[in-house]
């Protein structure tokens, strides 16, 4: 039932490596992850951005000359 054996296992063993290893390399890859989320969010909010400035003058525009 809940305690069968496990014969399988997908996932990489790793009680034989050490701990600061595991802990340096999941450090370091979610500082990655970090900073991939910051330049993609970077390129949302200059899109934002000029997407605005652009809409604005449009609009501005059309105010003006409709």
């Amino acid at each position: 039932m809940l305690a069968e054996v496990v014969e399988k296992s997908y996932f990489v063993d790793l009680s034989t490596w050490p701990r600061w290893l595991i802990v340096l390399v999941g450090t370091l890859v979610l500082a990655l992850l970090i900073w991939i989320g910051m330049k993609l969010l970077k390129v949302a909010l200059w899109l934002l951005f000029f997407g605005v400035l652009i809409g604005g003058c449009f609009w501005a525009m059309w105010l003006l000359f409709g």
